[in-house]
């Protein structure tokens, strides 16, 4: 008996995309990039963390180099702010624990900010 695999033609049969080489300086630039990403997410999570920034300032206009962040990471670096507490309120505001900041859509954006703010 024929499977699906069998059947299909070679035209729609799935293909795998290769990444592109690169060359040494564009990996030297992209990991001076990551470090330097990395080197201001962990300040902006120290300053959460002191109350130097606001949570609700950062949801409404973030910097670029927290868009590609976690919001359940960025949640967690604020004060009285655990786990558990963190997962209700995006379970509240129907946010996914991996959505990133960049990728919240203006309702999940404006309803979670406004959840923090109470």
């Amino acid at each position: 008996m024929p499977t699906a695999t069998d059947t299909m033609p070679s035209a729609v049969a799935p293909k795998h995309s290769i990444a592109p080489e690169r060359s040494l300086n564009q990996r030297m630039d992209a990991l001076a990039r990551a470090n330097r990403i990395r080197t201001e997410r962990a300040r902006l999570k120290r300053d959460l963390k002191a109350g130097r920034l606001s949570i609700h300032s950062l949801l409404l206009d973030p910097p670029e180099y927290v868009e590609t962040a976690k919001v359940f990471d960025m949640l967690l670096a604020v004060p009285k702010y655990g786990r558990v507490k963190v997962n209700k309120i995006l379970a509240h505001c129907r946010i996914s624990p991996s959505k990133t900041i960049g990728g919240l859509s203006a309702r999940q954006r404006t309803e979670l900010v406004s959840l923090l703010r109470r």
